[in-house]
C-alpha cells in the first residue's frame, strides 16, 4: 500500500499497524507524545491496522481530537485504579470543570487518603505502560458476555444501531469507553488526582497549555450548584443514563411525560429569575450572556413573559447596532477584523445612551449597516417609561466594561447555557459542548441555509470567542439558567444524523461528524410533535412562537 505522511509516500505492508509501519517516524516526529493518528481524516489507533492507500497525521494532547483521547485514557485508567483497590465502589464521572473531570461515589464517602491511593496507583499503572487492547465482539456476543460476567457497564452498546461493539481490556480490567482510546498506559505523561467537594476532580492541560497543569480549577461556584441542580433532579427522575432516558421514551406515556417535566422545570426557573428582578426594586437592566446555542432568544421571550406578570414590561436593545466604524475596528494576530472583541463595540455611545435612557432622556439609537460598515441613523428612537426595563443580550454582557457607566445595584446579570447532566454510562459524559454544537448545526442549516460542514468549519473559532469573552465572567452572574433538556438530543437525532453523514470522507471535518453520529446513535428517536410552540427546543427545530 501507499501511504502518505508529510507530503511524501510510504510503501507499507498491508495488515501492519500504524505503529508498526510508522515506528521511525512516530520516534523522529517534531510531536511530543503521540497518542493517535488521523488517516484518512478518521482518528484512528497507533494500533489501527492499515488497509487500504491513504494519507496519514499524528496527533497528540495539543490537537483537540488528540486531547479527547488524553482525557478518555486517563478516565480509564482511573476507575481501573479504583476497581482494584475499592472494587465496590459505585463511581460516577459527573461534569466537567475547567481542565478536570469531577466525579462522585455513591456508596462512599470520598476521604483525601482514598483519592491519594487511587493516584499512586494510576502512577504505578502508567510507569508499567501496560498495553490497552481493544476487543471487538458482535452484539450478542456482547449481550452473552456482560450476561455472564453481571455487568452493566456496558448494559447500552449492546442496545444501540452498531453491528459491532467494544471493549478495552488491560490486565484483567475491562471497560466500554467510547472512542479511540491510548495504547498503552505509559501515555499519560500530566494528570492529577485531587478531592473536591464531596467527591474529586481528575485534572489534565489545557489545549492552550498542552504541557502545564494549572494548580487550581477554575470553576464558577454558581455554575457548580447550576449543574448540581439539574444533576440531582436527573437523579430522582432516574434519568441520569441514556440507557434510561431511552426506557423512557419506550414507555407509552414516557415522551409526553418528559416534555412536560422538562418544560415546568423551565417554566419555574425562569419565574424564579423574574422574581428575583422584581424583588431587587431597583433593577433597570437585564444584561443575559451565554455561549452559542444557549437558547438566549427563546430564554429573553419567556423572561420578558414572566417579568410582565409583574408588571414590568422589558424593551430589547441589540448590542450589534453598535459596532465601531469598520475602519477602526481592532484586528486579530491574523490581521483580520476581530469582531468579537469588546474593543469592536463604540463603549462610549453605547453607555452614553443607556446613561441618558435611565435618566428618562429619548435617544436616537443607531443601526449599523453590516454592508458599509458604518452606523445610522434612521429616526429609531427610544424613550424608558418607568414600568419598562432594558433587556440586553450578547457575549459581553456579563463583562463591566460593557456597562461602565451604569451602577451596579441598576443591573441583573444572567449566565445562560446548555449545561448537559446526561451520561451516556456511569463512565462517559457527554460534552456540554457537543449538545450545543448539535443545536446549533441543526439551527444553521435549517435558518440559515449552512451545511453542517460549514458549521463545523467555524465551531472551533465560536469555542475560542467564548473562552475569551464569555467563560471567564460566569461568576460575575446574578443567577445561571441551565437551558438543558434531559430528552434533546432523542429529538435532535432525526435532524442532524443526514446532515452529519452528508459530509465526505475527504473532508477535515468528516472525523469530528462520525464522533458525533456515534454519539447520537446512542439515542432512540423521540418525535417533535409533543414540543410545544414555547419550548426552547423549539428556537433549533423550528416552529418557536418567539421567531420573528
Amino acid at each position: 500500500m501507499k501511504i502518505i505522511y508529510e507530503n511524501k509516500e510510504f510503501e507499507v505492508e498491508k495488515g501492519r499497524t500504524i505503529r508498526e509501519a510508522f515506528e521511525t517516524q512516530i520516534k523522529n516526529s517534531n510531536l511530543k507524545d503521540i497518542i493517535a493518528a488521523r488517516l484518512n481524516n478518521n482518528i484512528e489507533s497507533l494500533n489501527f491496522s492499515l488497509e487500504n492507500d491513504g494519507e496519514i497525521e499524528f496527533i497528540n494532547r495539543a490537537n483537540r481530537d488528540g486531547r479527547i483521547i488524553y482525557i478518555r485514557g486517563l478516565l480509564f485508567l482511573m476507575c481501573k485504579a479504583f476497581s482494584e483497590i475499592y472494587p465496590e465502589a459505585l463511581l460516577t464521572v459527573n461534569y466537567q470543570l475547567s481542565n478536570a473531570m469531577f466525579s462522585t461515589i455513591d456508596n462512599m464517602e470520598v476521604t483525601e487518603e482514598m483519592v491519594s491511593n487511587v493516584k499512586k496507583r494510576m502512577q504505578e499503572i502508567i510507569a508499567k505502560d501496560l498495553p490497552i487492547t481493544k476487543v471487538i465482539m458482535t452484539q450478542k456476543e456482547a449481550e452473552e458476555f456482560y450476561k455472564k460476567e453481571e455487568t452493566i457497564e456496558g448494559r447500552l452498546q449492546t442496545k444501540v444501531d452498531k453491528d459491532k461493539v467494544s471493549l478495552y481490556y488491560c490486565e484483567d480490567y475491562y471497560n466500554y469507553f467510547y472512542g479511540t482510546m491510548p495504547i498503552s498506559t505509559g501515555f499519560a505523561k500530566i494528570f492529577d488526582l485531587v478531592k473536591y467537594r464531596n467527591g474529586f476532580l481528575v485534572k489534565y492541560p489545557s489545549l492552550s497549555e498542552p504541557d502545564i497543569l494549572q494548580e487550581n480549577v477554575r470553576a464558577s461556584l454558581k455554575l457548580v450548584s447550576a449543574m448540581d441542580e439539574y444533576d440531582e433532579i436527573n437523579k430522582l427522575m432516574k434519568i441520569n443514563t441514556v440507557d434510561r432516558l431511552n426506557r423512557k421514551i419506550r414507555e407509552k406515556k414516557g415522551p409526553k411525560e418528559l416534555v412536560l417535566f422538562s418544560e415546568a422545570l423551565h417554566e419555574k426557573k425562569i419565574a424564579e429569575i423574574a422574581e428575583k428582578i422584581y424583588k431587587r426594586g431597583d433593577v433597570r437592566m437585564v444584561l443575559i450572556a451565554g455561549p452559542s446555542s444557549s437558547g438566549k432568544t427563546t430564554f429573553a421571550g419567556k423572561l420578558g413573559m414572566s417579568l410582565k406578570v409583574h408588571g414590568i414590561k422589558p424593551v430589547t436593545i441589540s448590542v450589534d447596532n453598535y459596532f465601531v466604524e469598520r475602519k477602526d475596528n481592532p484586528k486579530d494576530e491574523h490581521g483580520n477584523y476581530d469582531f468579537e472583541c469588546i474593543e469592536a463595540l463604540d463603549l462610549e455611545l453605547f453607555n452614553n445612551q443607556l446613561v441618558d435612557l435611565l435618566a428618562g432622556k429619548e435617544v436616537n439609537l443607531p443601526t449599523f449597516n453590516f454592508t458599509t460598515g458604518q452606523k445610522e441613523y434612521r429616526g429609531n428612537k427610544l424613550k424608558l417609561e418607568k414600568d419598562e426595563i432594558l433587556v440586553i443580550e450578547g457575549i459581553h454582557c456579563l463583562n463591566d466594561k460593557l456597562t461602565s457607566l451604569i451602577p451596579k445595584e441598576n443591573k441583573f446579570k444572567i449566565y445562560i447555557s446548555d449545561l448537559t447532566v446526561l451520561n451516556i454510562d456511569y463512565y462517559n459524559r457527554i460534552s456540554t459542548t457537543d449538545t450545543r454544537l448539535i443545536r446549533r448545526i441543526v439551527r444553521d442549516y435549517k435558518f440559515r441555509g449552512y451545511s453542517a460542514e460549514n458549521t463545523l468549519k467555524t465551531w472551533y473559532s465560536v469555542n475560542r470567542g467564548e473562552q475569551k469573552n464569555i467563560f471567564p465572567y460566569q461568576e460575575e452572574a446574578d443567577c445561571m439558567f441551565n437551558s438543558s433538556i434531559v430528552y434533546e438530543l432523542a429529538v435532535l437525532k432525526k435532524y442532524a444524523m443526514p446532515l452529519l453523514e452528508e459530509i465526505p470522507q475527504t473532508s477535515r471535518e468528516y472525523s469530528e461528524a462520525r464522533r458525533l453520529i456515534t454519539l447520537l446513535r446512542y439515542f432512540e428517536n423521540m418525535e417533535s410533535n409533543l414540543i410545544p410552540n414555547n419550548s426552547l427546543l423549539r428556537e433549533f427545530i423550528g416552529g418557536s412562537i418567539f421567531e420573528d
